[in-house]
This record gives structure tokens, C-alpha cells and sequence, in this order.
């Protein structure tokens, strides 16, 4: 179990904007810094992060947090996992205390599953470094293909021997578990309930994380028999989702930096064989089409990226309009095309690592010229199919977010394709104007969806009981309907109070006969009769009174990481802003000066505290009006209307220091 110090070093020495910025593309805005939110798909960016709070928010789908927060949702870490990388990334040793067994065994499944993969990796290597058959085979295979000792050590490669169980009994008998083995695809379950290797007899490609650890493993078989599929790949996993994976991108992502440019290639071989030849800014996506959430990893690291194809014309197509992608996420896009069939790793073997690099120089085209080329080829002359070229390439350059690229295109594009510039506009605008309808029908039944599914009955309001008992007693399954969520005036009072003990809670303020005294302990004492309803703003307010007695003032960042996810999420929101006001406002030059809410500190928390008094007395108020309904004693009656008409003084009283008229 790591320490306590070693977890309060980590949190103080990581720095929001660094460790946001190694996954994000973070641009300066007035306090803030924002980006597109990593966790939905944005074209405006609504993701900021605070450096002075040291949190991130995401205005469009509310994710927030602090650093080790965006490290537990962003790569899917537990507590522990995102102590250690953040502990890592700023070189801050682990101390750690012996764990029980009981802590053992409840550790986390993702951590296992981990640990499962690790030790995996481990077993192929030892099989084909250590094994004879593993050397004859395994190691044979991959010298064959030409690949140095350093380049199978760097990438981790393996061999699994051709036996039904070699990984399975290994597994077993070091107690790892069935279930594990089963989950992450290294092991095939047979009917009976027995286990086999699902890699045997292949040689075994690891695929890893940002990080180094393995994910999961694709395997190519030896043989050559046609009925043997050529690869086999782990399934998707807790911790393997193929969408969202690049190979080769560890080893990658500093030379990508480096060179500020990404190259694509298919497979497992290429990387490879580019590394071996010094070209190490290399990445796969593995023989699947690309996803918008490999483009996304690829553009944490440059905007840049050429696509290194092979001589397939027909494969080339199919692909044509996946890569459109790349486009509508605003990477510069370039293409490369290997003569003869070759791809990078053919072409490697057979020229040489100088001639490949001099080829990656001088022959790289832009994608949208490319395409337009390419397309043209295949009209025959035809009118018809020129139309439908010249409207495919228009959508495409739609796709791009740069107006500058976008009329550099279409100028480009008008004298390729043999037509006026004002027509491709003009088509170009028609289609960004469905798209944009399109989108916003989407949004308006998404909506409507959602009103619907909020507005709709408890079932028990239009299905008499009877029929509802028979129906669960049958085991009939009952539609799920909800009732629409109403946030009352009393849980808002309630989260404005959490939010002002939270920004302000340390801060000092002058109160006649206290002098100055900190915010948090003023405003505890004035819930000593009010009782809060809302979960999450209790677990704050008692932590701070817990604090209290110890005449301490927990700071806001304390609750970032809490347990509860919805402490957690409130912290989180009561410190985001949106908008701030601009330091170049209040200045000489300009001399408008706008006073911030920290100015006037006093009377918003003498407003705060009036109105859950207010809001106090308005409850007892309605609690009384109930009670005069059904007391019939009019000693009784007489006692609730001398209260009734107290409250009354009281309600007006505060009405008029909140600058309210009460009428009822």
C-alpha cells in the first residue's frame, strides 16, 4: 500500500496543465486553458483547465476533476495505477507499507488482469529466447524476416510452442486465475470447462499502452496451411480496446514529437522494419480502419501525418474515405505510395534504410490532391461518375475545420478538376449546411428522447396494483419510466453554500467584535439549526466542522479525489468557471475595473447565511400552515397562530436585509 507522504508529495508536485497537456492540445484563454474534451467527441472546444485550482471541466458533458481524477478516467486507472504513473512522471520515489492479506486479495481486477498480461508477455519471451523451440522456430522466423536481436528485444516479441496447454499449465500451476485467462483471451474454454492455449504455435506481437504495459497480443502463425487463419488477436478486454490503440505508439510518441510528424502504416511488420531503419515515429492501427479515437492519440503528439499505403489500388479506395477522418480532426494530411506492390516493410528489405528514408522524403502528396487524382483516374470520361468525383472531394474538403486550408483547396482543387472555383464553394456550402440541419435534427430527437423519458409516470399512476402484482408475479418484465428531475430551491441554497465554504472558506474577514476571522467557521455556526438535505453537500460540511475542531480549514482540493463521486463532482463544479473576467481589464490604460465576487466577501456570505435563515422559517411557516388544516383544539390553534405570526416578523425581517418585499 502506498504512504500517505509519498500520495501527498505526488498530488503537490503535479501540475493540472502538464499532466492534461500530455493527453490534450491545450490553448491559452484569458485565466483558463481549453481544449476538445478527451472524454466525448467535440469539435468546439469546451474542456478547460484551471491552473490556479489545479482542475480540469468539461462545460459539454461535466467530467472534472484534478490530475490524478483525468489519469483514473482518462486511462482508466484505479487509485493506486494513477498514484504510480503521476509518481513516475515527476520522478517522486514510492514508499509503500506492507499490505495484509485481505488487502491482497481485494486488489483491484484491472490491476490483475494487468499482472495477467505482464507475466504472458514474460512466458513467450522466456519461450523463445530459452526454449530449443522457441530458438528453431520462433527466433528462426523472425531472423529470417530480417529483423536484429535488438529490434525483437525492443518490441518484446515471443513464441508460443505448439502444445494445447504450455500457457495454461504454467498459469495454473503459479495460481493465476481461470477467469483471467479466459477474460483477456489467452486461454479458449472448451465445453467440459477445460482449458487450452488460444496462441499456440504462433509467434506472439505484445500490444502495449502510452505507458509500456501490455494490453493485450496479436499472433501470427508458422504454418502454411489456407484453413489456419494468419492472425489471431486477443478479444477486447477490461483493459484492451482495440479502438483506442495504437502499435508501437510507446515507443513512438517522443520521435513523433520530435520530427512533429506521425507515418502510418498497416501492420505489425512495418513498425518494425521502420524502426530497424531508423525511422522510429511509426505507429500501426493494426489492419483496422482508423477510429476517432486513434486519430485523437495521434494528435496529442502532431498534427501531422503521412500515410504510408502499398501498391493495393483497391485497398487504397476502400481506405480513401476512413482517412476523411483525419481531415475533420484538423490533421494535416499527406499520403505515400510504394511502387510495386511493396509496402514499407517489402520495401525496407529490399532497398535499404537509405533509400527508404529518401523515399519518405521526396514522395509524400497531400491527401486531398491525392484522392482527387486517384478518383479522376477511374471516370472513363464519364460526365456522371466526374460529378460524383468532383461532389466526393468537395466533402471532404468540408470536413476541415481551417477556413485558410479550405480555400487553399478548393482554389487547388478548381483547376484539377476542370471546374470554376464559385461551383465547388457553392456545393461545398450546401453540403456543410446539411450536415449542420442534419446534426441539429439529431440533437432535437436526442432531446425530445430525453424530455419523454423524463416526463414519463411512475407505472403504479396508470396501472392498477392488482395488475402490477400479477405481472411481477408472472416474472413479466416492467418498462423502466422515471419521473423528470426538479432541482429544488432548497438543494441550490444548499450547493451555493458548499461553493462559497469552498472557494473562500480560508480566506479572513473582518466581523464587528470577532475581528478577522476565516469564512468556513462563520458560516458553520450559522447551521446550527438548519439541516442540510442534499448527501453530498453534508459529507463536505461535516469534514470541514471535523476540521474545525481541530482549528483547521480544509482546502477545496482535499474533495477532488474523494471516494464519493458525487463530493467529488460538486467540489469540482463549485470551483469550475466558464468565463473569467480578463487581467488586461482592470489596468491603468483601460481603467474599468470590475469588482470580483472575493471583493465583496462579506455581504455574500451576511446574503448566504440570511437566506438559509429565511428559507429556514419559510419551512417551519408551511409546516404550520399544514397543521392549522387538521388541529381542532383552539388552545392548539391559538399557540400555532402566535408562532405562525413570529416566523412571520422573522420572514419579513430578512426579506427586507436580502432587499426582499414579502407579500404573503
Amino acid at each position: 500500500m502506498i504512504t500517505k507522504e509519498t500520495i501527498d508529495k505526488v498530488l503537490d508536485a503535479a501540475r493540472i496543465e502538464e499532466v492534461v497537456g500530455d493527453f490534450v492540445d491545450l490553448k491559452k484563454r484569458g485565466t483558463s486553458l481549453i481544449g476538445n474534451c478527451p472524454f466525448h467527441n467535440e469539435k468546439t472546444p469546451s474542456f478547460h483547465v484551471s491552473v490556479s485550482k489545479g482542475i480540469y471541466k468539461c462545460f459539454g458533458c461535466g467530467a472534472g476533476g484534478d490530475s490524478l481524477k483525468f489519469i483514473m478516467a482518462h486511462e482508466k486507472y484505479p487509485y493506486p495505477e494513477a498514484i504510480r504513473y503521476l509518481a513516475n512522471r515527476y520522478n517522486i520515489p514510492i514508499e509503500e507499507v506492507e499490505r495484509s492479506p485481505a488487502q491482497i486479495a481485494a486488489q483491484d481486477k484491472r490491476e490483475s488482469l494487468y499482472v495477467t498480461n505482464q507475466w504472458a508477455n514474460k512466458f513467450f519471451r522466456e519461450q523463445l529466447w530459452d526454449s530449443d523451440l522457441g530458438r528453431s522456430i520462433g527466433l528462426s522466423y523472425f531472423k529470417e524476416r530480417g529483423y536484429r536481436e535488438d529490434i525483437i528485444k525492443k518490441f518484446e516479441l515471443g513464441y508460443s510452442p505448439d502444445a494445447w496447454t504450455s500457457l495454461v499449465d504454467k498459469a495454473q500451476e503459479e495460481g493465476y486465475s481461470k477467469e483471467f485467462l479466459i477474460e483477456l483471451g489467452l486461454a479458449v474454454e472448451r465445453d467440459d470447462k477445460s482449458l487450452y492455449d488460444r496462441f499456440r504455435g504462433r509467434v506472439l506481437f505484445p500490444i502495449h499502452n502510452l505507458t509500456g504495459r501490455v494490453l493485450g497480443f496479436g499472433g501470427r502463425t508458422l504454418k502454411t496451411d489456407k484453413t489456419v487463419p494468419k492472425y489471431v488477436n486477443s478479444p477486447e478486454s477490461e483493459i484492451y480496446h482495440k479502438s483506442n490503440i495504437l502499435y508501437g505508439l510507446h515507443l513512438a510518441k517522443k520521435a513523433i514529437m520530435d520530427n512533429d510528424v506521425c507515418y502510418l502504416v498497416e501492420g505489425y511488420a512495418d513498425v518494425l522494419s521502420c524502426h530497424q531503419a531508423g525511422v522510429e515515429n511509426v505507429v500501426s492501427s493494426s489492419g483496422t480502419s482508423l477510429t476517432t479515437g486513434q486519430i485523437k492519440l495521434i494528435s496529442r503528439y502532431s498534427k501531422n501525418v503521412v500515410i504510408l499505403y502499398d501498391g493495393d489500388a483497391a485497398g487504397i479506395k476502400a481506405s480513401l474515405r476512413g482517412t476523411d477522418m483525419l481531415l475533420e480532426e484538423g490533421l494535416n494530411v499527406k499520403v505515400l505510395l510504394f511502387p510495386d506492390g511493396n509496402d514499407p516493410d517489402s520495401y525496407i528489405k529490399t532497398f535499404g534504410a537509405s533509400a527508404f528514408k529518401e523515399y519518405l522524403s521526396k514522395h509524400k502528396e497531400d491527401f486531398v490532391f491525392y484522392k482527387t487524382n486517384i478518383l479522376l483516374k477511374d471516370t472513363g470520361g464519364d460526365p456522371i461518375k466526374r460529378a460524383e468525383v468532383i461532389r466526393e472531394v468537395v466533402q471532404s474538403i468540408a470536413l476541415i475545420p481551417d477556413e485558410i486550408k479550405v480555400s487553399v483547396y478548393l482554389k487547388q482543387c478548381s483547376t484539377l478538376l476542370d471546374i470554376e472555383e464559385r461551383v465547388l464553394l457553392s456545393e461545398l456550402n450546401k453540403i456543410r449546411i446539411d450536415t449542420a440541419k442534419a446534426k441539429d435534427r439529431k440533437e432535437a430527437n436526442q432531446a425530445a428522447n430525453q424530455a419523454a423519458a423524463a416526463s414519463a409516470p411512475d407505472l403504479d399512476e396508470f396501472i392498477p396494483a392488482e395488475m402490477l402484482a400479477a405481472m411481477q408475479a408472472e416474472g413479466i418484465a416492467l418498462p423502466e419510466v422515471s419521473k423528470p428531475k426538479v432541482i429544488s430551491s432548497e438543494l441550490l441554497m444548499e450547493r451555493e453554500f458548499v461553493r462559497v465554504l469552498l472557494n473562500y472558506g480560508r480566506e479572513l474577514v473582518t466581523w464587528e467584535g470577532n475581528g478577522d476571522v476565516p469564512v468556513a467557521p462563520f458560516l458553520l455556526a450559522s447551521l446550527s439549526d438548519v439541516e442540510l438535505v442534499d448527501p453530498a453537500c453534508k459529507l463536505i460540511v461535516e469534514e470541514f466542522k471535523k476540521q474545525a475542531e481541530k482549528y483547521q480549514v480544509p482546502e477545496a482540493k482535499f474533495f477532488f479525489a474523494h471516494e464519493n463521486v458525487e463530493v467529488s463532482a460538486l467540489a469540482v463544479d463549485s470551483l469550475a468557471n466558464r468565463y473569467d473576467i480578463s487581467p488586461n481589464w482592470n489596468d491603468d490604460k483601460r481603467k474599468i475595473f470590475v469588482p470580483e465576487e472575493k471583493d465583496q466577501l462579506k455581504d455574500l456570505v451576511n446574503q448566504l447565511i440570511f437566506r438559509l435563515k429565511k428559507n429556514k422559517i419559510e419551512q417551519q411557516i408551511h409546516q404550520i400552515r399544514e397543521e392549522l388544516k387538521t388541529v381542532q383544539d383552539a388552545d392548539e390553534i391559538s399557540m400555532l397562530l402566535t408562532k405562525y405570526q413570529m416566523l412571520k416578523e422573522g420572514e419579513k425581517l430578512l426579506g427586507s436585509l436580502l432587499g426582499n418585499t414579502v407579500v404573503k
